[in-house]
């Protein structure tokens, strides 16, 4: 844009005629033009590279379905990664999935975050056009829960342990800030503790057309609030965490509780394991042989260290190692089982 006259007139010398310096400044107009481009180029360049991160974020929120496999029919499940909760898993290190009935679906565990939860959701979506009438959570722990903040708004219900509500309103706001320090705050955005609406005590029967799943609440075992779902139709048992394969069980609850709900889950007429961590679908009896062999060493060798006066500090250390070869993850959980166990075996 041309200088207005004043600046002209400010900018030049006292004795240079005025004709010379409007000659110039009309020479003048073709590089401040080819400047004002310039600048605009510049602008777009900048402006490109603020949004580049920002759409770069955009693709990484796409929601895309959630890979599942078609283990029976009507019988969906993801199997998670071994490891821990991370960013970079995205907490989704847990089995979970979903059964199609004539009229309805049953979500069986949601993951962990709400993008996983959202990625199941679409799962779903692509596989059927029934709605979500029941959204089972198997137990409190995060890698399960974290997603059923994308379920709501469905008119589904929310089913779990009798004991479940109790147990997330104890550690709910305990797990949210452990979990966001160790996956960040973008992962766990928008991630709620969402309560049960229908808590099941005993065994419980939910129809989805032409489909009954059973829900069995069991006593203390791998925590105080596990749920199984089993479709006799296709004879598949969903275990929650009742059942580990490959990655080393985590006791949070009862040692010799969960060894005698294993003993109840084995009389089931089951015929393939979807067990909470592990690959799917596993095969019955034989799938449950590792924990049941692991939680007896476990036992046998904290039952020996009491005996002996060895105090729970050194007993920790090594009740269970034989078993170390054996089991992903083994550094990660078998000192907090054998503290966990020490205590309750200690009273028998």
């Amino acid at each position: 844009m041309p200088a207005t006259p004043t600046a002209c007139d400010a900018s030049a010398p006292p004795h240079a005629p005025a004709h010379f310096y409007g000659a110039l400044h009309k020479r003048s107009r073709r590089p401040h033009a080819l400047r004002q481009v310039l600048r605009q180029a510049l602008a777009a360049v900048l402006t490109l590279s603020m949004l580049a991160p920002a759409a770069s974020r955009a693709a990484e929120d796409e929601i895309r379905p959630l890979a599942v496999s078609q283990i029976a029919p009507g019988v969906f499940v993801h199997q998670g990664v071994h490891g821990l909760m991370t960013a970079e898993n995205g907490g989704a290190i847990a089995n979970v999935g979903f059964v199609v009935g004539e009229d309805a679906v049953a979500v069986i565990d949601t993951g962990g975050s709400l993008r996983e939860g959202r990625a199941l959701l679409a799962a779903v979506r692509a596989a059927t056009p029934l709605p979500v009438r029941y959204v089972i959570n198997t137990h409190m722990h995060p890698d399960h829960v974290f997603g059923n903040a994308a379920f709501e708004g469905l008119g589904a219900e929310f089913v779990g342990h009798a004991r479940l509500a109790a147990a997330l309103e104890a550690r709910g706001a305990h797990y949210l800030a452990a979990n966001r320090d160790l996956m960040g705050d973008r992962l766990l955005a928008g991630v709620r503790i969402v309560l049960p609406s229908q808590p099941v005590d005993g065994s419980v029967a939910v129809d989805l057309g032409g489909r009954i799943l059973r829900l069995d609440a069991w006593p203390v075992a791998h925590t105080d609030n596990d749920l199984t779902v089993f479709v006799p139709d296709a004879g598949v048992l969903f275990t929650g965490d009742l059942l580990f394969v490959e990655h080393l069980p985590s006791v949070d609850g009862s040692l010799r509780g969960w060894q005698k709900v294993i003993d109840s889950l084995l009389a089931m007429p089951v015929k393939a394991l979807v067990p909470g961590h592990g690959p799917v679908p596993t095969a019955f009896p034989e799938g449950f042989e590792a924990e049941r062999r692991y939680f007896d060493v476990l036992a046998t060798d904290l039952r020996a260290a009491i005996d002996a006066g060895i105090p729970l500090s050194e007993a920790a250390k090594t009740a269970g190692r034989s078993e170390a070869a054996n089991w992903v993850l083994f550094d990660e959980f078998n000192t907090r089982n054998a503290t966990a166990a020490y205590a309750e075996l200690e009273w028998e």
